[in-house]
């Protein structure tokens, strides 16, 4: 246990590391994000509130998959045989998770930063919106995570990528504009209980079928 903690630690650093240098990839995708929201804005100016909470999370499913479409695609065989010596399929899923959502975090935070200056606020209840905005940016997080690790067996295709996620995304995205509907109307929070436990849920099964199901993918 102490080993695969210390092996996480290292790759989630590693992860890090290779972002910071090449920050290319996460500026693209901070500029999608703001480009998309200003957009919108001069598209619809005046939006419904309905369709405000629908374009949000549009907009941060489809920046999602292509934030963490490169988990697994841009590395090589070679460095993955690499890896396969140093650390177990268990931390290196688990790392890709991890740093995935922290990935994640910081691109809803961003989104939802301009979406809400850019727009007026039609939020009754921010506190429970954002922790829609949390559970949802973990959730893409640890699915997607997953189906890149698949999709890269099949020849870092993205294609393939895209259609492994919209059977994943769609369940996640229906919970996550319920529980986001339910705080832009202000209802109570009990209201909102099942979501959160559904979506709770959704994370613990990815994370434990990612460690059960890794390690097969990992020895093709």
């Amino acid at each position: 246990m102490r080993k695969l903690a210390g092996d996480t630690r290292a790759l989630i650093r590693r992860e890090w590391l290779l972002e910071w240098r090449n920050r290319y990839a996460l500026n693209g995708i901070l500029l999608y994000v703001a480009a998309t929201v200003y957009t919108c804005y001069l598209s619809f100016r005046q939006v419904d509130p309905l369709v405000w909470n629908a374009v949000f999370w549009i907009i941060l499913v489809f920046a999602a998959i292509n934030a963490l479409a490169k988990s697994f695609m841009l590395e090589s065989r070679g460095k993955q045989l690499y890896f396969y010596t140093l650390a177990s399929p268990q931390a290196v899923i688990l790392a890709k998770t991890l740093y995935n959502m922290l990935l994640m975090l910081l691109i809803a935070a961003v989104c939802l930063v301009f979406y809400v200056i850019v727009f007026d606020n039609p939020v009754a209840d921010m506190p429970m919106y954002l922790l829609s905005v949390f559970l949802g940016s973990i959730s893409l997080a640890g699915s997607l995570t997953l189906v890149s690790g698949i999709a890269s067996k099949a020849g870092n295709n993205f294609s393939l990528m895209a259609i492994l996620s919209f059977p994943v995304v769609i369940p996640v995205l229906i919970l996550l504009i319920k529980l986001s509907k339910n705080a832009m109307d202000g209802l109570d929070r009990s209201v909102s209980g099942n979501e959160i436990v559904l979506l709770l849920a959704i994370n613990v099964i990815v994370i434990a079928l990612s460690q059960i199901l890794f390690p097969y993918l990992w020895r093709e």
